[in-house]
């Protein structure tokens, strides 16, 4: 069974690779040291299919070192010293570079093994992970590395993969290949950034595309069937689960419905209707808060009722949310306020509860001041009374400072008026 597209037309030099100019173009810091020939250990951090394993092959190729994969989901720490023996062998003359792809997934000891040797030098590490390595690779491991960052590929470059992808099977199969309409533009669009989908999307065309006379035609039609949801490139454990909720919740705080409905629409399209709910409802809390408190029952009858019909119907009442919540008036100070009162209590600020507040019980006979005195509002005029509240060495504190919006200010000009009566 032959390669994938991708491996077959695996890029063999720096120039090949599309994308990743911050990285690789003349005169970048990571050009400059593949071009120096001294390779440090480096981390590779970026999603799929965008070039880090091309890149470290292409390295190993350039420093005529021996090329070693592991991979941190079926590798062993038995696999990491057999690999390290290989050093003191003919083998690897010019010493071994090791590419661990997915390093997150090997544990603290096995990351460990890796120190000593990656430290003299006998081993050159090049680790790649779609995770944020600062979460999940070992501190000693990242403190003996340079991390480079990859990113998606823009669509322009995977436009200029994807015609090289068609040129080389039109050489591979001795066939004339045209596409009609938008077709490349389409399998770009729906790749996701990722270089690799987008290969093996030309071919998965080409192989579903009628062939007559020496000529194969790719209709868009082909390619939006073959493509339409491969751009959905969504991990719920991964850095894209927590960029996309982020996304969510900032672009509701910053009041942008446009925004606030994509991402809604991009998490529902990945089936996450659980995490909309739940950052929905925090929004509402967090930053509508007291500006308009009614939205609090409001979004949750919106979230109630999507959890109710299911998806697709979903959608309506939790857009209707996110819509409202975007344009609502915004305030924090309740968040503001507890957050507060909580680093205080952190801090041990926990005073006695004031005597007046305490549950009624009985006095001790040590007590000289016997009775709780505690002042029922309602008994007075306005229904307050002027008592204390806060422990007795925190009176005077002030945690929570009403917001701008008008509902705020009104509460705060009716509490003003009452209290400055008596």
């Amino acid at each position: 069974m032959s390669a994938p597209l991708a491996e077959r037309l695996r890029p063999q030099a720096l120039g090949d690779i599309v994308g990743q100019k911050h990285l690789l173009a003349p005169g970048r810091p990571l050009r400059r040291i593949i071009e120096s020939g001294s390779i440090p250990n480096m981390v590779f951090y970026g999603p799929s299919g965008v070039g880090k394993t091309t890149l470290a092959s292409i390295i190993a190729k350039r420093t005529s070192r021996s090329l070693y994969k592991l991979n941190g989901t079926t590798a062993s720490t038995a696999d990491i010293r057999e690999i390290i023996k290989r050093t003191e062998t003919f083998a690897a003359p010019n010493g071994v570079l090791l590419y661990l792809d997915e390093i997150q997934y090997l544990n603290k000891k096995q990351q460990q093994t890796l120190l000593e040797f990656i430290e003299n030098g006998s081993v050159t590490l090049i680790a790649s992970t779609t995770e944020n390595p600062y979460f999940y690779v070992y501190g000693a491991v990242l403190s003996r590395c340079t991390v480079f960052e990859f990113k998606q590929v823009g669509k322009g470059d995977i436009l200029t993969a994807v015609g090289r992808a068609f040129g080389f099977l039109e050489n591979e199969m001795h066939i004339k290949i045209e596409t009609e309409g938008n077709a490349c533009g389409v399998i770009a669009s729906s790749c996701g950034g990722d270089v690799r989908k987008a290969m093996n999307a030309v071919e998965l065309c080409v192989l579903a595309s009628k062939t007559s006379g020496g000529k194969c035609t790719v209709a868009e039609d082909t390619a939006r069937e073959l493509t339409q949801r491969s751009s959905m490139k969504y991990d719920k454990d991964g850095d894209e689960h927590y960029d996309l909720l982020s996304a969510f919740q900032k672009s509701m705080r910053g009041s942008d419905a446009d925004a606030g409905v994509y991402y809604l629409a991009r998490l529902l399209e990945a089936g996450d209707l659980p995490s909309v709910c739940r950052r929905l409802l925090v929004c509402a809390c967090e930053d509508v808060g007291l500006a308009y408190p009614q939205i609090i029952p409001v979004v949750k009858a919106a979230v109630d009722s999507a959890l109710q019909v299911g998806m697709p119907e979903a959608r309506i009442p939790l857009a209707d949310a996110v819509i409202l919540v975007c344009n609502a008036p915004k305030s924090n100070s309740a968040y503001i306020a507890v957050d507060a009162a909580a680093a205080d209590i952190r801090a041990g600020k926990t005073g006695p509860v004031p005597r007046s507040l305490q549950n009624k019980h009985c006095d001790g006979d040590d007590s000289r001041k016997k009775g709780q005195f505690y002042k029922y509002p309602h008994d007075f005029q306005d229904h307050w009374v002027e008592q204390g509240y806060l422990p007795e060495d925190m009176r005077g504190t002030v945690y929570y400072r009403p917001g701008s919006n008008k509902t705020e200010q009104a509460y705060k000009n009716y509490w003003e008026k009452i209290k400055h009566k008596q």
